[in-house]
């Protein structure tokens, strides 16, 4: 079995370890990315179906019932992360949050892309307002962030859409307060949640507002 992956340390990221410390996901938490890459699939001539929370199993060809193979799923995601995540809608509310906590907690991204959209994501990042440390990953996120959070001088929140995401963090590192947030309202009843162990806000002021009290 592989190594989980290392986190950097926060110094080298210019990170102050004196803070607190906000992780925070892009994809549906600060960026609309099933609309994004909707808009992508559609400018190749295809259908994105938002009736599951899933990815693959969302794409069609127009008229047909079956979703396309897997594999071929797979491989618009790779083009959509080289060629389109730069024209993602941001998620309401979530760069001036940012802005807002930063004033009290130290903010890394960290999101689970292919190597070739390090560049397209921070630039994108940069030019909505959100320009902070990006590290990217593949796999579990809990290994990554509780690495991360042992290094914060205050109070770790982690926020992601996913609960594999969420869970992978409440084993890894339980003391880190966790929150789900969902940005694509299409998503929003379809999305599996745990309520009694990671608290869903998909308001980012709501949010917002519960962190604060965290990091107080």
């Amino acid at each position: 079995m592989a190594e989980p992956p290392r986190a950097p340390r926060l110094t080298d990221l210019g990170v102050k370890t004196d803070r607190p410390l906000l992780i925070v996901d892009v994809d549906e938490v600060l960026g609309l990315f099933m609309q994004g890459f909707g808009t992508f699939l559609e400018g190749r001539g295809l259908e994105f179906r938002v009736d599951k929370f899933a990815l693959f199993q969302n794409i069609y060809q127009p008229g047909e019932s079956e979703h396309l193979a897997i594999e071929d799923g797979r491989k618009h995601y790779e083009d959509f992360f080289r060629y389109g995540c730069g024209d993602m809608t941001p998620t309401p509310g979530g760069a001036l949050a940012l802005s807002s906590l930063s004033e009290q907690a130290e903010i890394v991204i960290l999101t689970n892309a292919p190597g070739p959209a390090r560049l397209a994501r921070a630039r994108w990042l940069g030019r909505h307002g959100m320009d902070y440390p990006l590290i990217l990953n593949t796999g579990p996120k809990g290994p990554l962030a509780a690495g991360l959070a042992s290094q914060a001088g205050g109070p770790s929140v982690f926020i992601d859409d996913l609960i594999s995401n969420l869970d992978s963090v409440a084993e890894s590192a339980p003391q880190v307060t966790r929150f789900q947030h969902v940005a694509d309202i299409r998503l929003r009843a379809l999305a599996p949640a745990k309520p009694d162990l990671h608290t869903r806000i998909d308001d980012w002021a709501e949010l917002r507002a519960a962190i604060e009290r965290v990091i107080g």
